[in-house]
């Protein structure tokens, strides 16, 4: 899909009249690129929310028209407010379409894993892009990878993928793309439950024997006090 976006020229700087931009529903942009001098511009916020939102993303080819002019360009760079995610401000760069440019594109796996499937594995997506080399209009959406075949341990390097005619990787080839790791078992750990009584040397349970230490003593007691009587007894 090739998109048309209208844009202003700016005349007007700084960060007051930005921010009455945004209010009203404007970016501005700064037009930028080989053998060309900076352009201002300003863009309707709906038209960058277009551009990003289409299958190619930051990687779209579109034209932009102001004054008398009309130019290829792409998104080179959008500054965001790090609290509310508002975009504040864009780059955008001036295409020359027979010369090829560097980018960055989603890698997207396909299939289930055997590993997954039938091995109890899980899928470990490393990394999700990679770089590439193309005229702008070879840069395709994505790059998808078959990940079925995949056991327990194995993965896919860049090496291993194999871009669209016209597309070169650039990315490091020993990068590795998505790997079927085996699960980490934790150990249980079994806690016993405490012993709701003691048991004794003897066998008994603690309670218990306290129990009959507290009897034996009273007895003892009983039979002392008897003993004393006896003996006054005997003195009477």
């Amino acid at each position: 899909m090739s998109f048309t976006i209208k844009a202003e020229k700016r005349e007007d700087f700084g960060k007051n009249v930005s921010r009455r931009m945004r209010k009203e529903g404007k970016i501005p942009v700064i037009l930028y690129g080989h053998d060309i001098v900076n352009v201002p511009l300003t863009l309707e916020k709906k038209d960058i929310f277009m551009i990003l939102k289409s299958e190619s993303g930051e990687n779209t080819v579109f034209k932009v028209s102001f004054n008398s002019e009309t130019r290829n360009a792409m998104i080179k760079e959008i500054q965001k407010d790090p609290v509310t995610d508002e975009i504040l401000h864009a780059d955008i760069i001036q295409i020359v379409l027979d010369k090829t440019r560097r980018v960055s594109i989603p890698i997207v796996p396909v299939g289930e894993a055997v590993g997954v499937k039938a091995e109890g594995g899980f899928v470990d997506f490393v990394t999700r892009e990679v770089e590439i080399e193309c005229l702008p209009k070879d840069i395709p959406d994505n790059i998808e990878i078959d990940i079925s075949s995949l056991h327990l341990n194995q993965f896919i390097k860049v090496e291993d993928v194999f871009p669209p005619a016209g597309v070169e990787i650039v990315s490091d080839l020993n990068t590795v793309i998505v790997r079927i790791e085996v699960p980490v078992v934790e150990e249980e750990v079994v806690e016993e439950e405490e012993e709701e009584e003691i048991i004794g040397e003897e066998g008994e349970p603690e309670v218990i024997k306290k129990e009959k230490v507290g009897e034996e003593k009273e007895e003892k007691e009983k039979k002392e006090e008897k003993k004393e009587e006896e003996k006054e007894e005997e003195k009477e």
